[in-house]
């Protein structure tokens, strides 16, 4: 049964995010020094993060907020108001890095396109994840743009739907076992793994166990060949 619509990550599948995020918790580190050992200070954070998930989402706003609310748990009264407009001009610079493509990703995309629609599925900020596809010239590669406040079985369910494409003829392929491979496996999709070496622990989970729609890949060039083999 021959794939029909290839549904792609965008942050660390498309182009680098963690790395980005990787700078400004190592500012932040650096910062919270006087106050917590690094250890700790990221530890703190991580929780941090997780409990704020439900109210801001994912993105580099709520990780500025986070960062902030974390500092002022480790630094109490002591905290120089300084470090705040510090951890906010940090936040300012993750919001604005320069969008810079993963390696021969054009020419991948444009061998998906033959083999399938494409369309971008990422959550995370709706402003900022717009700013960052139209920065990196790849919009018009897609034939749908979907950011959502998170990837559920749910939600590939109603993409299917959408795009009026029988689960078991789409793909999903994205760096996140968790948010990318297992929900889009569990609407009955395929799904591929592209692993990157900076992921957030959030986004860890076991992988499926001799799932037949499921394969792990070294880069996502390897994806056009995988879906040459489905339907064979």
């Amino acid at each position: 049964m021959a794939i029909e619509l290839i549904c792609l990550d965008a942050d660390d599948t498309l182009w680098h995010n963690m790395r980005h995020f990787e700078e400004a918790q190592d500012a932040f580190v650096a910062m919270l020094e006087p106050f917590a050992a690094a250890d700790v200070a990221i530890e703190t954070l991580e929780a941090c993060e997780a409990r704020n998930l439900k109210l801001y989402g994912y993105g580099a706003k709520g990780f500025t907020l986070s960062m902030i609310e974390t500092a002022l748990e480790l630094g109490g009264e002591r905290l120089p108001s300084g470090v705040i407009a510090d951890l906010l001009a940090a936040g300012r610079r993750l919001l604005a890095h320069p969008v810079e493509l993963l390696h021969d990703i054009e020419a991948t995309l444009d061998a998906l396109a033959e083999r399938g629609r494409l369309v971008l599925v990422t959550k995370g900020d709706l402003l900022h994840q717009e700013a960052k596809l139209a920065a990196s010239g790849l919009g018009d590669r897609f034939s749908g743009i979907e950011i959502v406040s998170d990837k559920t079985t749910e939600t590939f369910t109603r993409l299917f739907e959408r795009y009026g494409v029988a689960a078991e003829r789409a793909m999903m392929a994205g760096d996140s076992m968790r948010s990318d491979v297992l929900p889009a496996l569990a609407a009955g999709a395929w799904a591929a793994f592209v692993p990157q070496a900076l992921a957030w622990s959030h986004e860890a989970a076991p992988p499926p166990a001799e799932h037949d729609r499921f394969r792990q890949l070294a880069s996502l060039a390897e994806l056009p060949d995988w879906i040459d083999t489905i339907g064979r």
